[in-house]
């Protein structure tokens, strides 16, 4: 079993039927933690409104994240725009912290600002009622790229995204990452910080832009990846966790009374900071 100081993890969408939660499972599994980030969009509220699906996996992955909290590791949950329901209930719960945003700073002293990155969406896209429109297509592809994959596994071939594909082809998806990428920056910069982790976008990556080191931790749909920071200090992106048709099973775990504390301060609204 690895062991990392801090690890982060997000958009793993429990609750629908692309969320890949046995290669969740076998990841919380085989590492421990000092600290544990989920940078949002855990479990998606906006596909369960419109059918619950949610099998045994997906509630193993919850009482795994629960028992490591148990054990010791720090886990904090920072919403995303799926589970931005929990974004009324900030504080202590336990060892689990729900925070709207968070500043890690790593053994060698590099301080990282964290939050998921829904925030900027109007400002991307320019209109946030996208995001909703883009939603209901991206699980459109996720369920083809289902079916895609219960195919290949049938004919005894490797899992192949279909979805990741278009991201990484098509001019569009290529230009608006780089956009969002931009203003993840910006937005960094006006926290005075020298480096950003978000999700949001299904887009792992660890780079520098415009000074600032950008780190995006994936997702657990499509690519099945992670960022992780070494005792000894060094990050690294970790990517291919995904596994083929393993099922695993937890023990029940016992519900946390919740530890409220003071809500954290806010990150600055958009409008004010494009403003500014």
């Amino acid at each position: 079993m690895a062991h990392y100081r801090t690890a982060w993890i997000s958009d793993i969408h429990l609750g629908t039927r692309g969320s890949q939660a046995e290669s969740v499972l076998h990841f919380l599994k085989n590492n421990s933690f000092d600290k544990l980030y989920l940078v949002g969009d855990i479990i998606d509220i906006w596909a369960m409104k419109r059918g619950i699906y949610w099998p045994q996996a997906h509630n193993d992955v919850i009482q795994k994240i629960l028992r490591a909290a148990r054990k010791g590791a720090e886990v904090i949950y920072i919403p995303g725009n799926h589970d931005e329901f929990l974004e009324g209930f900030y504080g202590q719960f336990g060892n689990v912290i729900l925070r709207d945003h968070d500043i890690h700073t790593t053994l060698k002293g590099e301080r990282i600002l964290i939050f998921h990155g829904h925030q900027l969406d109007a400002v991307v896209q320019n209109m946030g009622w996208l995001a909703h429109v883009g939603d209901i297509g991206y699980k459109l592809l996720i369920e083809i790229n289902h079916l895609n994959n219960w195919v290949r596994n049938r004919l005894n071939r490797k899992p192949w995204s279909l979805s990741a594909y278009i991201k990484n082809e098509v001019k569009n998806v290529v230009s608006f990452i780089g956009k969002f990428e931009n203003e993840i920056v910006h937005y960094a910069k006006a926290h005075h910080a020298e480096s950003v982790l978000c999700g949001h976008i299904h887009h792992a990556a660890i780079h520098d832009v415009d000074g600032v080191t950008y780190y995006n931790t994936g997702d657990w749909v499509e690519s099945c990846t992670a960022i992780v920071e070494h005792e000894e200090g060094q990050i690294e992106l970790l990517t291919g966790l995904n596994i083929d048709h393993r099922s695993d099973s937890s023990l029940s775990e016992e519900v946390l009374e919740p530890e409220l504390e003071d809500e954290p301060q806010r990150l600055i609204p958009v409008h004010q900071l494009r403003a500014s």
